[in-house]
């Protein structure tokens, strides 16, 4: 996982006004906590913060009044119309250290022929991992599985220095039966015409 490097801003301003005035230039309002530290207000470039959230879970590397420091994002705000950015809360984190993230499932392969359904009863799952290597992703091969089958998170293959954290037993995938097509209610076609003469 890569490092993205952002040049930070300390801001003095707050409120919804100071909030527009660094949107308007181009700029994204954030804040900076953990281990204990007070909360620092930061401004980050708006279009270079908008790329490097693209990647999941990425590890942002600050540069904070000429000091380096590792976080993570843990709460993204976006308009919800048009879906620029409009604030993000960052966690410190330190190299070695252990974090609580959630990691997309993928799939792979396909279903037993039968025209069953695959549901994602979690598309992301709760992992403990090292802050400086935290996986974006896992991958679940669900080739040739029939309705019924579940994929439980202990099942899940795990990157190194990875572990979960919800309970092993938790369903994360299932296959359901594919829907027979319901034959129309008998008489259903001769009420509506009754109701449409009336």
């Amino acid at each position: 996982m890569a490092e993205i490097k952002l040049a930070a801003e300390t801001r003095t301003e707050f409120g919804k006004g100071a909030a527009r005035r660094i949107r308007r230039e181009s700029k994204v309002p954030a804040v900076v906590y953990g281990h204990g530290a007070d909360p620092v207000h930061i401004t980050l470039p708006g279009h270079e913060l908008h790329l490097a959230l693209r990647q999941a879970n990425v590890l942002l590397s600050l540069d904070i009044d000429g000091k380096t420091q590792l976080a993570i994002p843990k709460a993204v705000q976006r308009d919800a119309i048009k879906g620029f950015l409009e604030h993000v809360d960052l966690l410190l984190v330190r190299q070695g250290e252990k974090v609580n993230v959630d990691i997309y499932v993928h799939t792979e392969g396909e279903l037993a022929p039968g025209g069953n359904l695959l549901e994602h009863v979690l598309n992301a799952l709760p992992v403990e991992a090292e802050a400086t290597h935290i996986p974006e992703s896992v991958t679940v091969s669900i080739a040739g599985l029939e309705a019924g089958a579940t994929i439980l998170a202990k099942d899940i293959p795990l990157p190194a220095g990875t572990s979960l954290n919800v309970d092993g037993e938790t369903v994360v995938l299932q296959v359901l039966a594919a829907q027979a097509e319901e034959a129309p209610a008998e008489g259903a076609e001769g009420e509506g015409e009754v109701a449409a003469e009336a």
